[in-house]
């Protein structure tokens, strides 16, 4: 098959640069956090979010935030909400594909007490009741062993109002005191923070979940988790701890295979409770058991449907390697149904701008149960490729009627190689797989879902003009249309190459992105366009393309702003700020 298209007048065309960048450049939403049945019952260790990003203003360090418990309303007295005992809270790392499972765990647990059991005020006359502590400890050799880094944390109490934080009847101080005496360095030398924050998601929960319904047909927007609080767990690690043992102090380039990492999150308990007829506490006993884990946003929310919701909650992403019946909700995404008017595309409108190539280059159909790119199995057009059998087996082209093996798949469960044909089409000349401009590299095929980043990566400053919270896809848009990014094929920096989904920053609107890639925005990056781009035109930015980047649902930002310095996250929501 000739894949060879006359395209070098593409990257002249810069008049459509101004028009691109203008319209990726406002966020969309993200998830619910209550994504399955039976985590919704047990909300302390339910995960809501995770985020891995070089620090901004630190880029010798990677900041990890965890958050649990969703949805907490600050008013939520006279028993707020806080970190739950007899749970384990870990962040797990990997960062050697030669080695089975993690070789960092940092396990958080936690403790309360009731400093005056007398009132039934949380906080009275400089003490707390329900105050809570934290013990760190940390493995650096894949579980085998725990060393304390921190004994007796602080854990800022609930944000009440002005009496019981301020007033001299209160713990008379402020709540950014309290906050900036929580962050502890611990004796391993991360920075570390445990605490209630504002939740920094923005998404439409109404509109979404009604369906589809996003953006609302009638326009009434709602940021569903605007003035809700979440806890978080923040740490700032140095990139020479999370480097994997052999590795160069310094990066070779900045796509470093050497400097991946796989980020992920979990929350476990005890296998039994035994509650007791006399009103004291429950008795918690046997092995731990994972209830909840989290490494890309939305997988259990949109992709893993409501029967297998806990059974995905309950692996590893070590597990996936050899468990692969959920694989196919990757491959098929039901997600992919409402962009296919040959299926059900015309059941939600809202999505009607986003849509599937069926016909890419006359030649490619990536509609669900199709096949994809893998007509060309065998072929040598594929040598040398990240497709070809001799380079990674059948990992990205395992079957026929798997369309989105070599992109949905990949972004979720092994990361992106810096290979033929994961590159932008910036100087392929039309033919998909040639060599293009090199644009991500955090390919860590040694796990499922987890977070992965490239930690060599350099950082965009949160005020670059270039800064955008769609990541990638900005990234992309800039290689593909703007000098001096387009004018050559070379690897080099460009703004957002720090974003979602290499790593995930707290400003990185993931659903906007995931939505667009499901719409195969990936495979456009990467010279596979949409099905109006006739093959041999000058042009690939077609309507279809432009109806994809555009694709908006009303809600375009968090509800307040982060902050410039660790732990980045707003402070909580006052209780006496909201209604009820």
């Amino acid at each position: 098959m000739n894949l060879k298209i006359t395209f070098d007048a593409f990257v002249q065309r810069r008049f459509w640069l101004a028009l691109l960048v203008g319209l990726i450049s406002f966020p969309i939403f993200a998830s619910s956090h209550r994504e399955a049945p039976l985590i919704a019952s047990d909300p302390l260790a339910d995960n809501t979010d995770l985020y891995a990003f070089r620090s901004p203003d630190n880029p010798n360090t990677i900041t990890i935030i965890a958050n649990y418990i969703p949805a907490e309303v600050a008013y939520g007295g006279p028993n707020y909400y806080t970190f739950g005992e007899n749970i384990r809270y870990e962040i797990h790392i990997d960062n050697d594909v030669s080695l089975p499972g993690d070789e960092i765990i940092y396990r958080f647990t936690f403790q309360r007490v009731n400093e005056d059991p007398t009132t039934f005020f949380n906080i009275r006359l400089g003490q707390q009741n329900l105050k809570t502590t934290y013990t760190l400890e940390r493995s650096i050799d894949g579980g085998s062993s725990f060393q304390i880094v921190i004994s007796d944390g602080i854990v800022p109490p609930p944000n009440i109002g002005p009496r019981s934080i301020e007033s001299g009847v209160g713990l008379g101080t402020t709540y950014d005191a309290l906050i900036s005496s929580a962050i502890l360095t611990a004796s391993s030398g991360e920075k570390v923070f445990c605490g209630p924050a504002d939740d920094p998601f923005f998404v439409d929960l109404g509109g979404i979940f009604d369906l589809g319904d996003a953006p609302r047909a009638d326009g009434n927007y709602r940021d569903g988790l605007a003035r809700y609080n979440v806890h978080s767990i923040a740490i700032q690690v140095p990139i020479s701890t999370l480097l994997k043992a052999g590795a160069p102090a310094m990066p070779t380039s900045i796509l470093d295979s050497d400097y991946v990492i796989g980020v992920w999150a979990s929350a476990s308990r005890p296998m039994t409770r035994t509650l007791q007829t006399d009103g004291s506490s429950p008795i918690d006993g046997g092995e731990w058991i994972q209830v909840s884990r989290l490494g890309m946003p939305l997988t259990n929310e949109a992709v893993i449907p409501v029967g297998s919701k806990d059974f995905w909650n309950r692996l590893s992403p070590y597990d996936e390697i050899t468990e692969t019946t959920l694989d196919e909700y990757f491959y098929n995404p039901e997600l992919g149904l409402y962009m296919d008017d040959a299926l059900f595309g015309t059941a939600v409108p809202a999505m009607s701008a986003l849509r599937i190539q069926r016909n890419s280059l006359q030649a490619f159909d990536f509609g669900n149960t199709q096949d994809g790119l893998y007509i060309l199995k065998g072929n040598p057009a594929l040598d040398g490729t990240a497709l070809d059998d001799a380079i990674f087996g059948t990992l990205l082209l395992p079957a026929a009627g798997k369309p989105r093996s070599v992109d949905l798949w990949p972004a979720f469960h092994t990361g992106v190689p810096n290979l033929r044909p994961y590159q932008l089409a910036t100087g392929k000349m039309g033919d998909p797989l040639a060599e293009g401009k090199p644009f991500i590299n955090n390919f860590l095929p040694n796990g499922g879902d987890m977070l992965r980043l490239n930690m060599a990566v350099p950082v965009t400053p949160r005020n670059d003009a270039n800064f955008s919270p769609m990541g990638l896809i900005t990234a992309a848009v800039l290689g593909l249309t703007t000098s001096p990014y387009a004018d050559n094929a070379d690897l080099e920096f460009i703004p957002n190459m720090d974003g979602f989904p290499n790593g995930r920053r707290l400003e990185d609107d993931v659903t906007a992105i995931e939505l667009q890639a499901v719409s195969g925005a990936v495979l456009a990056a990467i010279g596979l366009w949409y099905d109006d781009y006739t093959a041999g035109d000058p042009n690939p930015v077609t309507q279809d393309l432009l109806d994809v980047l555009t694709y908006r649902t009303g809600v375009n930002a968090n509800d307040v702003a982060f902050k410039s310095s660790f732990p980045y996250l707003a402070s909580p929501w006052r209780g006496t700020e909201v209604g009820q």
